[in-house]
């Protein structure tokens, strides 16, 4: 049962591309993440996690993020590295059920995707991408709303940038993390809002030309989405077309679970020690 859950945009995908956060940048975001974690306290989690992804593995000023955060918030913080945010957004999806076919779990963020293959009998196969729905926004888009070279223009980058192959095709694809959610809402709420969970090349058609109609803002305000998150999914469309386009899928499944339930559910089943068994727990311990 989820009780609290909130976000907040900090910039911290753009200041990779400027190399630190800065000071006024850390101060920010120790505010925040501290805001987080007392939150978290008042609802009775004992041992708040605190988690850093691709902007800490790349900004020049990471370890005074970490050391200022987890002062600032009496946390430690960890920074995962891409296999362990994949390895985590699995468990979060599978809740340590054991997966009963072939399965590629794909999240989406700002600056890079995870991916993580698994199936009965194999050993989880983990691995991370620099390309991210922010990364590829801020690399190509320069419009609002962006124009059909830069549709296009965002499809031939994600297919270049996207350094990974399937070891075999897999008999579903999931998509988890705010970008593919954030496509499947629009979806929902601009005409279909009984619409399955499901994402194909129709769909995502679709939502390139909702973009195309009218800027961010309009599209947030009508829709009662964040513009920061409109932003962002032209891009994410066309990572999940590279994606379809490489493991010879039509469509992949969006659930709205992922690194942060899978954090929650490894502390609670391993303890301090739920990094180390991540490849454990990635196979499930529920038959």
């Amino acid at each position: 049962m989820v009780l609290d859950d909130e976000s907040a945009f900090l910039g911290l995908g753009a200041a990779v591309d400027t190399g630190s956060l800065g000071a006024a940048g850390r101060a920010t975001l120790v505010e925040t993440v501290a805001g987080y974690v007392e939150r978290a306290r008042s609802l009775g989690a004992a041992r708040p996690i605190v988690m850093g992804t691709e902007p800490l593995r790349r900004l020049t000023d990471a370890t005074r993020i970490v050391a200022e955060v987890s002062a600032g918030t009496g946390a430690p913080m960890a920074v995962l590295e891409h296999e362990e945010e994949a390895l985590l957004t699995l468990v979060g999806l599978t809740a340590g059920r054991a997966v009963q076919g072939d399965l590629l779990v794909v999240d989406i963020g700002g600056g890079s995707s995870e991916l993580v293959e698994i199936g009965p009998g194999r050993l989880a196969r983990a691995a991370g991408v620099q390309v991210g729905a922010g990364r590829l926004t801020r690399r190509i888009i320069d419009r609002d709303p962006p124009t059909v070279e830069q549709f296009a223009a965002l499809r031939g980058a994600a297919d270049e940038a996207f350094g990974w192959t399937p070891t075999r095709q897999p008999a579903e694809v999931v998509f988890v993390g705010g970008t593919a959610s954030n496509l499947l809402k629009l979806l929902r709420r601009a005409g279909n809002p009984d619409r399955d969970d499901h994402l194909d090349r129709a769909a995502l058609d679709q939502v390139r030309e909702i973009v195309a109609a009218t800027s961010a803002e309009m599209l947030a305000a009508t829709y009662a989405m964040r513009e920061a998150r409109i932003r962002l999914l032209a891009a994410g469309a066309a990572i999940i077309e590279t994606v379809l386009d490489r493991v010879g899928i039509e469509f992949g499944r969006v659930v709205d679970t992922g690194i942060r339930e899978g954090a929650i559910i490894a502390a609670d089943r391993a303890g301090d020690d739920w990094r180390d068994r991540l490849e454990e727990l990635a196979h499930g311990w529920i038959a």
